[in-house]
């Protein structure tokens, strides 16, 4: 079972059909909706700011996700992919978006719908991705447009939640 701790009163609410990797922390004034996953040595840690996360999001393994005290909470939507080893702080990311393995999402930075985040960028503070883009390096900067299907890989994962559930 993962670890899943209340903060100053305030404890972790997932929806339907989540799953959470038993080395998985989930902490303080997180709500995630249906179908999330968290996965291996992932840190969702919502201490100083609330955390929300849409329907279908998944979190891979050692990703950190966390907010800025009295600054600004983490706003992830539906159908979100946050990719191995990613750091996203206090920031908001839209629908279908695809956060790469090993990026990381600094302060009131925005993900537009859509848009990927490639492998190991860096995203400035107040940085705005419009929908629909790639972006890469460091400092990200736009790359070019998403092909149509590319950010579709949130099914994936709660197809391999089932692989991992306990059976009774």
């Amino acid at each position: 079972m993962a670890l899943i701790k209340e903060v100053n009163g305030l404890a972790p609410k997932w929806g339907k059909n989540c799953y959470f990797s038993e080395n998985a922390t989930i902490v303080g004034e997180v709500v995630m909706g249906d179908e999330c996953s968290v996965w291996f040595n992932a840190v969702v840690r919502g201490d100083v700011c609330h955390i929300h996360i849409g329907d279908r999001t998944n979190v891979q393994d050692g990703a950190v996700l966390h907010t800025t005290y009295k600054i600004g909470p983490l706003h992830i939507g539906n159908d979100v992919t946050i990719g191995h080893n990613a750091t996203i702080h206090a920031c908001t990311i839209h629908d279908h978006a695809l956060i790469g393995m090993g990026s990381t999402l600094l302060d009131n930075c925005e993900v537009g719908e859509g848009s990927i985040v490639a492998a190991g960028a860096l995203v400035l503070q107040n940085t705005k991705i419009p929908a629909g883009e790639i972006w890469g390096g460091v400092p990200a900067k736009f790359i070019k447009k998403v092909r149509p299907g590319q950010t579709d890989n949130a099914a994936h994962y709660v197809a391999y939640m089932d692989w991992y559930r306990e059976r009774e």
